[in-house]
């Protein structure tokens, strides 16, 4: 039995050389959230992916939001969140919250679940350097404080990996004029990749990935080229929510990002099995 285990876990790092070769000394964008940032076991896992791709020599950027810790925060403080098309209402009070939360305690505690588990990180977020130049998003509700990028600046992030740090970044902007602004996850995690020239972006969500049928599984759709997104929301099977994803991860590969995907961050170690084997886990989009 003992022999047949080992022979197993050698089978598994034998599949994954490859993939190690293959991405060693690549920059992978990870946006972390979901289901996997509130449990804590699922949290843990993808603490420990996220160090092992360092270990081996790939250069993993972190970026998160935050959505629940804000809400509690605003909840214990007596400020109503409120929410329009999917985004949440920012005014001058909210952006406070969303940039002590987000900047503060949701970002520094990843930073010291990463560096407990061996790896060595460095939290900073969109102000930080102009990283993330933002304006007030164009949007048919007024959202207050809740940006659109219009430039990255992704100097201090790529001096940080040259460091061999793991950059875990958080979504806020800025503008010329001093205003804060609270940017989708997504959505900054597409431009930092393609500003970095990143190999993949990896969108960790709570579903497996693209579904023929959204209430079957099995219909899971592995590989999509973006030519086909346009088609597919026409059939409203790319719809709601998924739709500002898998925009996301289009306007990356157009940009230069060799693959993006989304994957189910309730399985744990997602991370590892979408990069590390054969099978895969969730949805890859490509070029033609």
């Amino acid at each position: 039995m003992i022999e047949l285990s080992n022979a197993v876990k050698a089978d598994v790092l034998i599949q994954a050389l490859p993939y190690i070769q293959k991405y060693f000394g690549k920059i992978v964008v990870v946006k972390y959230g979901g289901n996997a940032m509130i449990d804590e076991d699922l949290k843990q896992a993808v603490m420990n992916d996220i160090v092992l791709l360092s270990l081996i020599g790939i250069k993993v950027v972190l970026v998160h939001g935050g959505g629940p810790e804000i809400t509690e925060m605003m909840d214990k403080i007596g400020l109503e969140s409120k929410f329009e098309g999917g985004l949440r209402q920012t005014d001058g009070e909210a952006i406070k919250v969303v940039q002590m939360v987000l900047s503060g305690k949701t970002n520094k505690d990843l930073v010291y679940r990463l560096q407990l588990s061996g790896g060595k990180a460095i939290g900073i977020c969109g102000i930080d350097g102009g990283m993330i130049k933002a304006e007030k998003l164009n949007s048919e509700y007024d959202l207050g404080y809740v940006g659109e990028i219009s430039g990255i600046d992704s100097g201090i992030i790529t001096d940080q990996l040259e460091r061999g740090y793991i950059p875990v970044i958080a979504t806020l902007g800025c503008d010329g004029n001093g205003n804060i602004y609270n940017i989708n996850a997504d959505t900054a995690a597409a431009r930092i990749a393609s500003d970095l020239n990143a190999e993949n972006l990896i969108l960790m969500t709570d579903i497996r990935g693209l579904l023929n049928d959204r209430d079957d599984e099995s219909t899971l759709i592995p590989v999509v080229h973006i030519s086909e997104v346009p088609s597919l929301i026409k059939q409203d099977i790319i719809t709601g929510g998924m739709i500002p994803k898998i925009e996301s991860c289009v306007e990356s590969v157009r940009r230069g990002v060799n693959k993006a995907f989304i994957i189910d961050g309730r399985i744990p170690h997602s991370i590892l099995i979408e990069m590390m084997t054969d099978e895969g886990i969730g949805t890859m989009f490509t070029k033609d």
